[in-house]
Protein backbone atom coordinates (compact mmCIF):
# COMPACT_ATOMS: atom_id res chain seq x y z
CA UNK A 1 0.00 0.00 0.00
CA UNK A 2 1.50 3.52 -0.83
CA UNK A 3 2.42 6.62 1.27
CA UNK A 4 -0.54 8.00 -0.38
CA UNK A 5 -2.89 6.56 1.81
CA UNK A 6 -3.24 8.85 4.71
CA UNK A 7 -2.65 6.95 8.27
CA UNK A 8 -5.33 9.84 10.26
CA UNK A 9 -9.09 9.75 10.26
CA UNK A 10 -11.00 6.62 10.73
CA UNK A 11 -11.00 3.30 10.39
CA UNK A 12 -12.25 2.28 6.75
CA UNK A 13 -14.86 0.18 7.85
CA UNK A 14 -16.61 2.66 10.36
CA UNK A 15 -16.01 4.92 8.09
CA UNK A 16 -18.29 3.42 5.48
CA UNK A 17 -20.86 1.97 7.78
CA UNK A 18 -21.16 5.63 8.93
CA UNK A 19 -21.50 6.63 4.98
CA UNK A 20 -24.22 3.89 4.97
CA UNK A 21 -22.67 1.48 2.90
CA UNK A 22 -22.85 -1.52 5.25
CA UNK A 23 -22.11 -2.83 8.37
CA UNK A 24 -18.64 -2.86 9.85
CA UNK A 25 -18.43 -6.59 9.59
CA UNK A 26 -20.03 -6.85 5.82
CA UNK A 27 -17.48 -3.87 5.04
CA UNK A 28 -14.47 -6.15 6.25
CA UNK A 29 -16.47 -8.90 4.63
CA UNK A 30 -16.05 -6.92 1.05
CA UNK A 31 -12.70 -6.09 1.48
CA UNK A 32 -11.85 -9.68 1.75
CA UNK A 33 -13.66 -10.30 -1.45
CA UNK A 34 -11.76 -7.23 -3.29
CA UNK A 35 -15.22 -4.93 -3.78
CA UNK A 36 -13.11 -1.66 -2.51
CA UNK A 37 -10.88 0.68 -3.66
CA UNK A 38 -8.85 3.48 -2.10
CA UNK A 39 -7.37 6.23 -4.17
CA UNK A 40 -7.14 4.14 -7.15
CA UNK A 41 -5.33 1.32 -5.36
CA UNK A 42 -7.34 -2.50 -4.47
CA UNK A 43 -7.63 -2.51 -0.46
CA UNK A 44 -6.58 -5.98 1.23
CA UNK A 45 -7.02 -4.80 4.68
CA UNK A 46 -8.91 -3.18 7.25
CA UNK A 47 -6.37 -1.97 9.30
CA UNK A 48 -6.57 1.32 7.30
CA UNK A 49 -7.46 5.26 8.34
CA UNK A 50 -9.29 7.64 5.80
CA UNK A 51 -10.80 10.78 5.58
CA UNK A 52 -12.54 13.00 3.44
CA UNK A 53 -10.24 13.78 1.15
CA UNK A 54 -9.48 9.78 0.45
CA UNK A 55 -11.24 8.47 -2.42
CA UNK A 56 -13.22 5.10 -2.06
CA UNK A 57 -15.31 2.91 -4.55
CA UNK A 58 -17.64 -0.27 -3.70
CA UNK A 59 -17.76 -2.10 -6.82
CA UNK A 60 -16.62 0.41 -9.18
CA UNK A 61 -19.23 3.01 -7.62
CA UNK A 62 -18.01 6.23 -5.76
CA UNK A 63 -18.91 6.16 -2.06
CA UNK A 64 -21.45 9.33 -1.94
CA UNK A 65 -20.53 12.38 0.57
CA UNK A 66 -21.55 11.57 3.60
CA UNK A 67 -25.40 12.71 4.95
CA UNK A 68 -27.01 13.79 8.41
CA UNK A 69 -28.14 10.73 9.96
CA UNK A 70 -32.02 10.21 9.78
CA UNK A 71 -33.86 7.45 10.74
CA UNK A 72 -37.08 6.27 9.38
CA UNK A 73 -40.31 4.05 11.00
CA UNK A 74 -41.29 1.31 8.93
CA UNK A 75 -44.69 -1.17 9.16
CA UNK A 76 -42.90 -3.91 7.83
CA UNK A 77 -45.57 -6.61 6.36
CA UNK A 78 -45.28 -10.27 6.91
CA UNK A 79 -43.43 -12.67 4.19
CA UNK A 80 -40.68 -9.81 3.15
CA UNK A 81 -37.02 -11.37 4.30
CA UNK A 82 -35.01 -8.61 5.99
CA UNK A 83 -31.59 -8.94 4.05
CA UNK A 84 -30.88 -6.95 1.22
CA UNK A 85 -30.39 -10.57 -0.98
CA UNK A 86 -31.88 -13.75 0.09
CA UNK A 87 -30.43 -17.07 -1.35
CA UNK A 88 -33.98 -18.37 -1.83
CA UNK A 89 -35.04 -15.18 -4.45
CA UNK A 90 -38.11 -14.29 -1.80
CA UNK A 91 -38.80 -10.56 -1.82
CA UNK A 92 -36.60 -8.47 0.74
CA UNK A 93 -37.60 -5.31 2.67
CA UNK A 94 -35.85 -3.63 0.57
CA UNK A 95 -37.37 -4.89 -2.71
CA UNK A 96 -40.61 -3.50 -1.26
CA UNK A 97 -39.20 0.11 0.02
CA UNK A 98 -40.61 3.39 -1.67
CA UNK A 99 -37.87 4.30 -4.14
CA UNK A 100 -37.61 7.80 -2.80
CA UNK A 101 -35.41 6.92 -0.04
CA UNK A 102 -31.90 6.61 -0.41
CA UNK A 103 -29.94 3.39 0.49
CA UNK A 104 -30.58 2.58 4.07
CA UNK A 105 -29.57 -0.68 6.74
CA UNK A 106 -32.11 -2.07 8.98
CA UNK A 107 -31.67 -2.11 12.39
CA UNK A 108 -32.06 -5.42 13.87
CA UNK A 109 -34.66 -8.14 12.13
CA UNK A 110 -37.88 -9.25 11.77
CA UNK A 111 -38.30 -12.52 10.71
CA UNK A 112 -40.35 -13.68 7.57
CA UNK A 113 -43.58 -13.91 9.22
CA UNK A 114 -43.23 -10.82 12.09
CA UNK A 115 -44.78 -7.94 10.57
CA UNK A 116 -44.72 -3.93 12.59
CA UNK A 117 -42.12 -1.86 13.37
CA UNK A 118 -38.93 -1.76 11.81
CA UNK A 119 -36.33 1.07 12.11
CA UNK A 120 -33.86 1.99 9.11
CA UNK A 121 -31.59 4.05 8.84
CA UNK A 122 -28.36 5.90 6.55
CA UNK A 123 -25.91 5.63 8.96
CA UNK A 124 -24.42 2.93 10.20
CA UNK A 125 -23.22 3.84 13.57
CA UNK A 126 -26.67 4.48 14.32
CA UNK A 127 -27.50 1.11 13.52
CA UNK A 128 -24.85 -0.48 15.68
CA UNK A 129 -25.71 1.75 18.58
CA UNK A 130 -29.40 1.10 18.79
CA UNK A 131 -28.45 -2.70 18.59
CA UNK A 132 -25.88 -2.79 21.30
CA UNK A 133 -27.71 -4.86 24.32
CA UNK A 134 -26.17 -2.23 26.39
CA UNK A 135 -27.99 -0.03 25.05
CA UNK A 136 -30.96 -1.64 26.87
CA UNK A 137 -34.25 0.24 24.91
CA UNK A 138 -37.43 -1.91 25.49
CA UNK A 139 -38.70 -3.60 22.20
CA UNK A 140 -42.35 -4.17 22.12
CA UNK A 141 -44.63 -7.13 20.57
CA UNK A 142 -48.03 -7.59 20.22
CA UNK A 143 -48.45 -11.56 20.05
CA UNK A 144 -51.11 -13.86 18.87
CA UNK A 145 -50.78 -17.57 20.25
CA UNK A 146 -53.17 -20.21 19.74
CA UNK A 147 -54.02 -21.97 22.92
CA UNK A 148 -55.53 -20.57 26.37
CA UNK A 149 -53.02 -19.43 28.39
CA UNK A 150 -53.20 -18.39 32.57
CA UNK A 151 -50.64 -16.98 34.87
CA UNK A 152 -49.12 -20.11 35.63
CA UNK A 153 -48.81 -20.78 31.71
CA UNK A 154 -46.56 -17.75 30.91
CA UNK A 155 -44.93 -17.48 34.48
CA UNK A 156 -41.52 -19.33 33.28
CA UNK A 157 -41.25 -16.52 30.44
CA UNK A 158 -40.93 -13.92 33.18
CA UNK A 159 -38.36 -16.05 34.61
CA UNK A 160 -36.01 -16.46 31.77
CA UNK A 161 -35.71 -19.53 30.09
CA UNK A 162 -33.05 -21.54 28.41
CA UNK A 163 -34.26 -23.28 25.07
CA UNK A 164 -31.92 -25.60 22.69
CA UNK A 165 -29.22 -24.60 24.91
CA UNK A 166 -29.89 -20.57 24.46
CA UNK A 167 -30.43 -18.00 27.43
CA UNK A 168 -33.31 -16.10 27.27
CA UNK A 169 -33.61 -13.28 29.02
CA UNK A 170 -36.94 -12.45 31.60
CA UNK A 171 -39.71 -11.01 29.51
CA UNK A 172 -42.06 -8.82 30.29
CA UNK A 173 -45.85 -10.76 29.39
CA UNK A 174 -49.42 -10.04 29.79
CA UNK A 175 -52.36 -11.90 28.73
CA UNK A 176 -54.75 -9.01 26.78
CA UNK A 177 -57.69 -11.25 25.59
CA UNK A 178 -58.93 -14.52 25.17
CA UNK A 179 -60.15 -14.93 21.34
CA UNK A 180 -62.17 -18.33 20.82
CA UNK A 181 -58.95 -20.87 20.34
CA UNK A 182 -56.49 -17.65 20.27
CA UNK A 183 -55.32 -15.34 23.23
CA UNK A 184 -53.64 -12.23 22.49
CA UNK A 185 -50.52 -11.02 24.26
CA UNK A 186 -48.11 -7.99 25.12
CA UNK A 187 -44.37 -9.69 25.23
CA UNK A 188 -41.40 -6.66 26.08
CA UNK A 189 -37.81 -7.57 25.18
CA UNK A 190 -34.47 -5.55 26.27
CA UNK A 191 -32.74 -7.67 23.44
CA UNK A 192 -33.84 -9.92 20.58
CA UNK A 193 -32.21 -13.19 19.52
CA UNK A 194 -33.42 -15.16 16.33
CA UNK A 195 -37.04 -16.06 16.97
CA UNK A 196 -37.16 -15.55 20.73
CA UNK A 197 -40.58 -14.91 21.50
CA UNK A 198 -42.13 -18.01 18.95
CA UNK A 199 -39.34 -20.45 20.36
CA UNK A 200 -40.06 -18.94 24.09
CA UNK A 201 -43.86 -19.21 23.59
CA UNK A 202 -43.56 -22.73 22.28
CA UNK A 203 -41.65 -24.03 25.65
CA UNK A 204 -44.54 -23.53 27.47
CA UNK A 205 -46.99 -25.17 25.29
CA UNK A 206 -48.48 -22.46 23.26
CA UNK A 207 -47.89 -21.22 19.06
CA UNK A 208 -47.03 -18.07 17.75
CA UNK A 209 -49.66 -17.16 14.72
CA UNK A 210 -49.01 -13.68 14.79
CA UNK A 211 -46.33 -11.13 15.73
CA UNK A 212 -46.41 -7.30 15.51
CA UNK A 213 -43.75 -5.70 17.15
CA UNK A 214 -45.33 -2.05 18.02
CA UNK A 215 -42.04 -0.29 19.57
CA UNK A 216 -38.74 -0.73 19.39
CA UNK A 217 -37.79 2.18 22.53
CA UNK A 218 -39.08 5.58 22.33
CA UNK A 219 -40.26 5.25 18.53
CA UNK A 220 -43.82 3.85 17.96
CA UNK A 221 -45.62 2.26 15.45
CA UNK A 222 -48.92 3.86 16.35
CA UNK A 223 -50.90 4.44 13.24
CA UNK A 224 -48.72 3.64 10.70
CA UNK A 225 -50.52 1.30 7.77
CA UNK A 226 -48.61 -1.53 6.54
CA UNK A 227 -46.09 -1.03 4.09
CA UNK A 228 -45.91 2.58 5.29
CA UNK A 229 -42.44 4.85 6.18
CA UNK A 230 -42.37 7.92 8.10
CA UNK A 231 -39.56 9.58 8.88
CA UNK A 232 -38.33 10.39 12.58
CA UNK A 233 -37.68 14.28 13.06
CA UNK A 234 -33.98 15.37 12.78
CA UNK A 235 -34.37 16.96 16.36
CA UNK A 236 -36.19 14.15 18.02
CA UNK A 237 -33.56 11.76 16.38
CA UNK A 238 -31.11 13.85 18.18
CA UNK A 239 -32.87 14.45 21.11
CA UNK A 240 -33.76 10.59 21.54
CA UNK A 241 -30.02 9.47 20.66
CA UNK A 242 -27.40 12.33 21.93
CA UNK A 243 -26.21 13.40 18.36
CA UNK A 244 -24.88 16.69 17.66
CA UNK A 245 -26.88 19.27 15.22
CA UNK A 246 -25.70 19.36 11.95
CA UNK A 247 -24.43 22.37 10.15
CA UNK A 248 -26.72 25.27 9.52
CA UNK A 249 -26.51 25.07 5.88
CA UNK A 250 -27.80 21.92 5.66
CA UNK A 251 -30.30 21.23 3.40
CA UNK A 252 -33.53 20.23 5.13
CA UNK A 253 -34.81 16.90 4.19
CA UNK A 254 -38.71 16.00 3.28
CA UNK A 255 -40.42 14.35 6.52
CA UNK A 256 -43.67 13.09 5.23
CA UNK A 257 -45.04 10.07 5.14
CA UNK A 258 -44.70 7.75 2.18
CA UNK A 259 -46.16 4.39 1.41
CA UNK A 260 -45.50 1.62 -1.50
CA UNK A 261 -47.71 -0.88 -2.42
CA UNK A 262 -45.78 -4.26 -1.93
CA UNK A 263 -47.16 -6.33 -4.18
CA UNK A 264 -46.83 -4.29 -7.21
CA UNK A 265 -42.96 -4.78 -6.47
CA UNK A 266 -43.35 -9.02 -6.51
CA UNK A 267 -42.58 -9.01 -10.47
CA UNK A 268 -39.79 -6.68 -10.56
CA UNK A 269 -36.30 -7.39 -10.18
CA UNK A 270 -34.39 -6.48 -6.48
CA UNK A 271 -33.60 -3.02 -6.53
CA UNK A 272 -29.25 -2.81 -6.40
CA UNK A 273 -28.34 -1.17 -3.52
CA UNK A 274 -27.55 2.70 -4.29
CA UNK A 275 -24.19 3.66 -2.98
Amino acid sequence: MSNDITAEGERIAKFLSRAGVASRREIERMIEAGRINLNGQLLTTPAIKVTEKDVITVDGNPVAEKQPARLWLYNKPPGLVTSERDEKGRQTVFDALPESLPRVLSVGRLDLNSEGLLLLTNDGEIKRKLELPSTGWVRKYRVRVKGSPTESTIEPLRKGVTVDGERFQPMEISIDKQQGANAWLTISLREGKNREIRRAVEMVGLTVNRLIRTSYGPFQLKLLKSGEVEEIKPKVLRDQLGLEAPPAHAKKKDTRRVSRDVKSRRAQPPRKPKR
